[in-house]
């Protein structure tokens, strides 16, 4: 065998060893069911589709179209809304595709800091940036983690923005878009919430319910509480046809010419089971969340929003500053095979030395964690955190801990024990 292709192949195969022992807890992350894998083992990994279906650049796309036009109207149905484009290959590329539509260089938007949780791409350095708009940010409530009202308001009256953007990274509450609806219908700006965190959640029925509370857009990545492939997705209430041409011609040709076609397959498998399961899942989600924010506050770590329970979403933001920092509890987590993330908090000023970490509950909850479990998991952490234990000793029982959860929950595999270590056949 070709020593570089043995080399990949066994990296892959530790890797998947390694998170088969491990707790994942990155918020941004989740596993998906294993019919939505299959598909991304199919055919279409090897076609294109440019165009809208029926209304192809290429041949060869029948069967296509006809999947393309289920997974659109499965998300409509899903998410309730008029408009739905499954084409966008990630959270980003959505996001730019609204850039795209509704933008001009020199405009301004208005959008949470990075510090207070949003997602880079709001950035200078990120898409906003890269369609040259300016950025104003929200007054944000640290105590709260969520956005002070009544500056908001006074900002925006005040800015006036073309786009006014909602949505975090660390998105632990609702965005109060029906305390900022009136206003925001006052002067006229396009309604953009980025829901890539917690799309599984609204989908479910929880959190809130943008497009009711007065945004015009959603986007999003696919692969968060919404347990699908790595790929994107708009939704949309367009005020006008014209605004709706828009965002289709926005996302192509303007930002994605094939939209990989068997991740776009996948993500309607998931659509399809969200509608069965997603609501069950949702709410598992947030009550393991607040469970393992209880569990850990009452274990000695500073989690925050205690005076609001935590969280209301999948996430958690905890400050480690007494611990080391976010980038030391991290690594040292890690060691022990709890996988995490550095993240900034409001108070940071360096994105490599932040204070903070964020932990997920989505992919624990999708592996069949429930509330009870949140207590372990959080005396897991703790060794590690606040005790000072050797990580590699904590690893070994959290490997002995997931021998007990090893199947994918709230898909149409759910009891059928769908094994997590997933090897490609070779050939001998």
């Amino acid at each position: 065998m070709n020593e570089d292709v043995a080399f990949i192949q066994e990296q892959v195969d530790r890797h998947h060893v390694w998170f088969s022992e491990s707790l994942p807890m990155i918020a941004s992350e989740n596993i998906i069911s294993p019919l939505a894998r299959e598909m991304l083992l199919v055919d279409f990994q090897d076609r294109y589709a440019e165009g809208l279906p029926g209304e192809r650049y290429y041949q060869g796309n029948e069967f296509v179209d006809q999947v393309e036009v289920r997974v659109t109207e499965l998300a409509k149905r899903l998410f309730r809304c008029r408009h739905a484009d499954v084409r966008p290959i990630s959270g980003t590329n959505a996001n730019l595709a609204v850039l795209f539509a509704l933008a001009e260089p020199s405009d301004t938007i208005t959008s949470v800091a990075l510090s207070d949780g949003a997602h880079i791409s709001t950035a200078k350095f990120g898409a906003v940036g890269v369609r040259g708009l300016k950025t104003i940010t929200y007054p944000f409530n640290t105590r709260d983690m969520n956005l002070d009202v009544d500056g908001t308001i006074k900002l925006l009256r005040e800015v006036r923005p073309k786009i006014a953007l909602f949505g975090q990274s660390v998105f632990l509450f609702p965005t109060p878009l029906k305390e900022l609806r009136d206003t925001l219908q006052e002067i006229g700006s396009y309604v953009w919430y980025d829901g890539a965190h917690v799309l599984g959640l609204i989908a479910g029925g929880q959190f809130q319910d943008p497009l009711r509370e007065g945004a015009e857009i959603i986007t999003g990545s696919t692969h968060k509480t919404l347990p699908g492939p790595q790929h994107g997705i708009l939704l949309a209430e367009p005020r006008d046809e014209k605004m709706e041409k828009k965002l289709l011609r926005a996302v192509f040709p303007g930002v994605v010419s094939n939209h990989h076609l068997h991740a776009m397959a996948s993500l309607g498998i998931t659509l399809a089971e969200h509608l069965e399961f997603g609501r069950a899942y949702a709410e598992q989600i947030m009550r393991n969340a607040k469970a393992l924010g209880q569990a850990l506050h009452e274990r000695g770590l500073r989690v925050l929003c205690e005076h609001l329970g935590f969280t209301a979403s999948h996430a958690l933001a905890v400050d480690v500053t007494e611990h080391g920092g976010g980038a030391e509890v991290a690594l040292n987590l890690e060691r022990a095979n709890i996988i995490t993330n550095k993240n900034l908090l409001p108070t940071d000023t360096s994105p490599v030395r932040p204070s903070g970490i964020r932990l997920g509950s989505q992919e624990l909850t999708r592996i069949g964690m429930r509330e009870s479990d949140m207590q372990d998991v959080a005396d897991l952490i703790a060794r590690v955190v606040t005790k000072g234990e050797d990580p590699k000793k904590v690893a070994r029982d959290v490997a002995a801990m997931r021998r007990e959860f090893r199947s994918v929950h709230f898909c149409f595999e759910a009891g059928a024990a769908a094994h997590l270590r997933y090897r490609m056949t070779r050939p001998a």
